[in-house]
């Protein structure tokens, strides 16, 4: 069973590159705007979210290299390919995003002890509700980009980025009170939900990213190769176990252990396991390799064994039981199926 090599094409990676140029080109329009629209206003919520597209900015740039490099081949001294640099890319932008939260919500809870002055507060409004909708139309863009094309990248800017609506939403509503009521305080305190709610996501993104770079199993996709698994199956691909995923950006790793009937030569094996694999890799939703290590039955597995004239058999086939999360990942054979 060789090694595919880790390839991508031409126009998905001119794609992801193109999406992540048209994210740093907008989030720097409206970083200018918002700073624009603090300078006229005074306003600490206007403040925040200026500060949380500088992280967009910065967010942009940074993965317009990791998308660049992760597109690269498998090479020698990188066997497994590049893609896990957009991991390193996501990790950065949830310690930006942190980070902004942090130094908002000291600037904000300053404000509102010792007070500050905000003006031209309709035109704030105004600036808020138009880069709301532009961040609106970026994200939803960004994320449906990075979920077709399997970029973690992409996909983490699109949900910041609609965060960034979310917060601004709240900035809105606050600079509007402020207008009605003349409590600027409201202004403070609107900054100071914007640098919580910053921090929080922050953290999320940054422990996501995190658990993918230390490969931290994924019950979602275990539970696909599970229900694929399943499908596939043929007399001989008896059970499996011990199955872990290696993720490399949009290019999957896949290696398990496969029961198969002890008397098979290694011909008939090798042959029978690798048609079953690319019936399931065919399938998967990712781009990927998958590769099996080959343990004999024992006879063992009778029950849930469909090969027919086994030379071995001890007791009547039952039936296939479907496969679970648990028996997937554990390491040793599932003991509780073999069980009489």
């Amino acid at each position: 069973m060789s090694m595919p090599e880790v390839s991508q094409s031409e126009s998905d990676i001119k794609i992801r590159q193109k999406a992540s140029v048209i994210s740093l080109l907008v989030s720097v329009i409206l970083l200018i705007t918002k700073f624009v629209g603090f300078r006229m206003t005074g306003s600490q919520g206007i403040f925040s979210d200026a500060m949380e597209s500088i992280v967009n900015v910065l967010a942009a740039v940074v993965a317009i290299y990791a998308i660049k490099e992760a597109a690269k081949p498998a090479d020698k001294e990188h066997p497994y390919g590049h893609g896990k640099l957009e991991y390193f890319s996501s990790i950065f932008e949830g310690g930006l995003v942190s980070f902004a939260g942090a130094l908002i919500l000291i600037e904000a809870v300053q404000s509102l002890i010792f007070g500050h002055e905000v003006r031209n507060l309709g035109f704030g409004a105004a600036i808020l509700a138009i880069t709301g909708i532009v961040n609106l139309g970026l994200g939803w863009y960004l994320i449906r980009i990075g979920r077709f094309h399997k970029s973690i990248a992409l996909e983490t800017s699109g949900k910041h980025v609609l965060s960034d609506v979310t917060t601004s939403a709240g900035i809105f509503i606050g600079i509007l009170l402020v207008w009605a009521t003349g409590l600027v305080w409201i202004d403070a305190v609107s900054a100071i939900f914007v640098g919580l709610l910053l921090s929080y996501s922050g953290l999320k993104i940054f422990r996501k990213s995190a658990g993918v770079l230390v490969d931290e199993t994924d019950d979602f996709l275990i539970s696909e190769l599970a229900s694929l698994f399943g499908k596939a199956a043929f007399p001989g691909m008896i059970r499996i176990h011990a199955a872990r995923i290696i993720r490399s950006g949009r290019f999957h790793h896949i290696d398990a252990h496969i029961v198969v009937p002890e008397y098979w030569d290694v011909l008939k094996a090798h042959d029978e396991v690798n048609r079953f694999e690319h019936k399931v890799i065919d399938q998967y939703s990712h781009d990927g390799e998958l590769h099996f290590h080959m343990d004999p039955c024992h006879a063992r597995y009778c029950r849930m064994c469909d090969v027919e004239n086994c030379k071995i058999r001890k007791r009547e086939f039952e039936k296939r039981i479907p496969y679970s999360v648990e028996e997937l990942i554990s390491p040793n054979e599932p003991l509780e199926l073999l069980r009489s």
